[in-house]
């Protein structure tokens, strides 16, 4: 069997926003914010949101055929992907009442819904079976990682020592 390969975006957007604001509505437009961004971040910031852009419209013309050699490794590390970006981002819809998420997977990852997410894009990829998928994919983590600097720089300014602490003891991907 032959179907689209973005029907396999959807349950992503589907937990990005029906989940979160089921969850909690207050928890969307604090998914939305990017931090204040400094020098490369900036760049980052494109090339993040270009290869998205690049992935979701490449899904729309790839197809997954479940007959293929790697779907089977694909389904699995896409529903692992589903599953750890679902809690990751219900536990991101409940922060401590300061807004420090440091329940769930926040206690395992300082950022535990991009590595779902990549996760998930990862599984899109194999499920497709499409080496291009990779190198936007590749750059697409890249990207985040400076994202990421930006917003601990960010949660370090928000709250203090705190955050100082949690950084200490939680790593910031796995």
């Amino acid at each position: 069997m032959e179907m689209s390969a973005f029907i396999a975006f959807i349950p992503i957007l589907l937990i990005r926003f029906v989940l979160l604001g089921v969850v909690n509505k207050a928890a969307l437009p604090r998914a939305a914010l990017f931090a204040p961004l400094e020098g490369k971040e900036k760049i980052a910031y494109w090339i993040y949101q270009i290869t998205t852009l690049l992935i979701v419209v490449a899904l729309v013309f790839l197809k997954i055929r479940t007959d293929s050699d790697g779907f089977l490794i694909g389904a699995a590390v896409y529903g692992l992907g589903l599953v750890l970006y679902g809690k990751a981002t219900a536990d991101f819809a409940q922060p401590k009442t300061n807004g420090i998420n440091v329940s769930g997977l926040y206690r395992i990852s300082r950022n535990p819904m991009y590595v779902a997410y990549f996760i998930c894009l990862l599984g899109c990829a194999l499920l497709s079976g499409s080496w291009i998928l990779f190198a936007p994919l590749a750059l697409f983590q890249i990207a985040s990682h400076w994202i990421i600097l930006s917003e601990e720089r960010w949660c370090i300014r928000e709250f203090g020592e705190e955050y100082v602490r949690y950084m200490r003891k939680v790593r910031r991907y796995i």
